[in-house]
């Protein structure tokens, strides 16, 4: 009987790995009933990892390579199996297999808002995004941490908990940055390079190193960026009064050469208005003086700019003045309302 369950036995002479592709990160070999023989074959290949684990403890690692398995070339199971001479027998013992490829186009990302204080805004929400990669590097340190005795384990069920390990810190970065949010576009790589040294030792406790990560994108929830372009579009004005300065007086000379000259543009201008007033309103009253008061000197009026810049504008058709003439006088007098 003893004979016959020894013939019916399966003894593996070779250990191997294929990966298929599906982002498998550790893998046990399939062992049931079956025993390794000894001397029997271990292969592993480029961009993988194999590890021994004897009734819940860890044995030995070997790295890419083909090699026998005796007691010489498995020191730490030789030992723990208190093997004192060469065995024969055959032995069982739980094989992995890990993958250290790079594991490269991992997205990460805020799923909400994080909220900093900035220089520029005060309290604003953030969100972030963007691409990081990282390798398994300590069998040991994962198979103890994360992988554990199971059949497989796939980089999809590693990565919420890589991601919220990115994340976790990201709040602080931004906020000990002290750099403002109109910024931040512009620091894009250096708060990269930042998460990646604040990360790095997190992701050394599980096994792995981070090799990479892009912050691709910062921005403001919806309703806050529209606050931020009404901002943008202030600046670009800038002062209201010297905007509108500028606005009527380039509109002058085109103004000059519409039929019905310059009482044309007045009218254009609102019904009832004249095209004196709307400067005068233009220049936030700063041409305004009391009913009765001698003028200052060295001061001009509104309407009487516009009627000087009229007559010059006729002797400019007549071909009295030159284009550049009219130019030159435009701006001298425009000078004389500021």
């Amino acid at each position: 009987m003893a004979l016959m369950d020894f013939i019916k036995k399966q003894f593996i002479d070779i250990l191997q790995w294929t990966e298929d592709g599906d982002g498998t990160l550790a893998w046990r070999f399939p062992m049931a009933e079956m025993e390794i023989q000894n001397g029997a074959s271990l292969t592993v290949r480029d961009s993988q990892v194999a590890m021994f684990v004897n009734e819940g403890t860890v044995a030995d690692v070997f790295a890419p390579g083909m090699v026998k398995l005796t007691t010489q070339t498995m020191p730490v199971l030789t030992y723990l199996k208190n093997w004192d001479k060469l065995f024969e027998s055959p032995f069982k013992s739980d094989v992995y297999f890990f993958s250290t490829r790079t594991q490269l186009d991992q997205k990460w990302g805020t799923p909400n808002p994080i909220t900093i204080r900035d220089q520029e805004f005060g309290i604003v929400r953030l969100r972030a995004f963007g691409i990081y990669s990282y390798h398994l590097t300590d069998p040991k340190i994962f198979y103890q941490k994360i992988s554990g005795t199971r059949d497989a384990y796939t980089r999809e069920e590693l990565e919420g908990q890589l991601r919220n390990t990115l994340v976790a810190g990201l709040t602080d970065l931004f906020g000990e940055s002290g750099v403002a949010f109109v910024d931040m576009a512009a620091n894009q790589d250096e708060f990269g390079k930042a998460m990646l040294a604040k990360a790095a030792p997190m992701f050394a406790e599980y096994g792995l190193a981070l090799d990479s990560l892009v912050v691709q994108n910062v921005s403001l929830p919806e309703e806050l960026q529209k606050i931020l372009d009404q901002k943008i579009s202030m600046n670009m004005i800038g002062d209201m009064q010297r905007y509108t300065q500028y606005q009527v007086a380039n509109s002058i000379p085109d103004a000059a050469r519409n039929e019905g000259g310059m009482a044309a543009m007045g009218v254009g201008l609102g019904a009832g208005v004249g095209f004196g007033q709307v400067v005068g309103q233009a220049m936030a009253g700063a041409l305004q003086q009391p009913a009765g008061a001698a003028p200052v000197a060295g001061s001009v009026s509104a309407d009487e700019v516009v009627a000087t810049l009229e007559k010059l504008h006729g002797l400019v058709e007549k071909g009295i003045l030159s284009q550049a003439e009219f130019d030159a006088k435009k701006a001298e007098l425009l000078k004389k309302l500021s």
